[in-house]
């Protein structure tokens, strides 16, 4: 198969979707890799790099797009890259469809085979191509929100580990899953008081066991985040739903209540987020200011630590691509459930459910599909 790596071109996206090492084993494997040029430079991998690996270097995104099997990108196509794709394509990257009708319906319209990394899922209900950006994404939002506690940035001046004397910062984390977790980590090793919330009473007892005693953990609910935010420092919105639309956490009147020059950090803002005054920041412009709280909502958080996030990225998506590249998709999907599961749009038609319910689009089994 001919598999295509464009360079990322949404705002603040400096990843690419295959390290060097990961084209060389596509090689070896019989697959012809077209990289663009300058592809890789933001993660730290040069176009030479590549041409060692064995790829065929390739001037702009129009000829990528032309020559390509399926396209394996990190983010969903941006406007420039719409009339680029073609029908049969298969497009495999995040997508995050179910905040995103514009795409979703740009994806039908061009009878493309789009693959998300987010809902491809295991049996066990894991998601392994979400999850190393989560384990990106979390430790970067305690970073984050710490450096908006300063007050050349907004915030009121805490540092969260605080000093001999002086109580630390306090952290509150929605969600307990990998970016949750990841985070409480963080904020816990700065000295800051964490204090986590979901609504899984088994994933609370795994993280009391396993995490310091500066971490307390809370079953979730409207009341108990509307009291604790009260004393937050950071708030960080980890919620997710596969393949969803995230639901509120945080409304407009808790807010309200909050501390003047305390920090939100919406990690799940690329699946709509978790408060009700989130919007969509770039990492030139990430910050925001409603009723004196500051306002993190990057969607594309790993994309400022590239090189990290690049090999991680290529760690978990490369034997995916490998078994789409060797069998074609439609037998990838039958003999793959992970896979499977990862089937958003084909052929004209939603075929993730939590999609089209969110977006009011028809839905299709991708069995019918196969």
């Amino acid at each position: 198969m001919i598999v295509g790596i464009p360079k990322e071109i949404k705002a603040g996206e400096n990843r690419v979707s295959l390290t060097p090492a990961g084209v060389e084993v596509m090689r070896q494997n019989g697959h012809t890799i077209l990289v663009e040029r300058n592809a890789g430079v933001r993660s730290g991998f040069d176009d030479e790099a590549y041409a060692r690996a064995g790829a065929e270097l390739v001037d702009g995104s129009p000829e990528v797009f032309r020559r390509a099997d399926m396209i394996l990108h990190v983010k969903e196509p941006q406007p420039s890259e719409y009339d680029l794709l073609r029908e049969g394509q298969i497009y495999f990257a995040y997508l995050h469809l179910a905040a995103s009708a514009r795409v979703t319906r740009l994806l039908m319209e061009r009878d493309v085979i789009a693959i998300a990394y987010e809902t491809v899922q295991k049996a066990n209900g894991s998601l392994p191509l979400l999850k190393p950006m989560s384990e990106v994404a979390g430790p970067m939002a305690i970073q984050e929100g710490a450096k908006y506690l300063e007050m050349a940035q907004g915030g009121h001046g805490v540092l969260l580990g605080g000093v001999p004397g002086v109580d630390p910062g306090t952290v509150v984390i929605i969600g307990g899953g990998v970016v949750g977790m990841h985070a409480a980590k963080r904020a816990c090793g700065l000295g800051a008081k964490v204090y986590v919330l979901d609504v899984n009473t088994d994933r609370l007892r795994y993280l009391s066991d396993v995490m310091p005693p500066n971490c307390f953990l809370c079953m979730s609910s409207p009341a108990a985040i509307r009291e604790l935010i009260k004393t937050a420092d950071v708030v960080v919105g980890a919620v997710l739903i596969p393949g969803s639309k995230t639901p509120t956490m945080v409304t407009r009147d808790m807010l309200l209540t909050m501390k003047k020059g305390a920090v939100l950090v919406d990690v799940a803002i690329d699946q709509g987020g978790c408060f009700e005054t989130s919007k969509e920041t770039t990492h030139e412009d990430p910050t925001y200011t409603i009723d004196g709280v500051v306002h993190y909502a990057v969607s594309n958080m790993p994309g400022a630590l590239p090189r990290t996030a690049t090999l991680a990225l290529t760690n978990a998506t490369l034997l995916y691509a490998l078994e789409i590249a060797a069998k074609g998709w439609k037998e990838a999907l039958r003999s793959n459930a992970e896979i499977k599961r990862g089937a958003n749009v084909v052929q004209g038609h939603v075929t993730y459910e939590a999609v089209a319910a969110n977006l009011g689009l028809n839905y299709t089994p991708i069995e019918g599909l196969l």
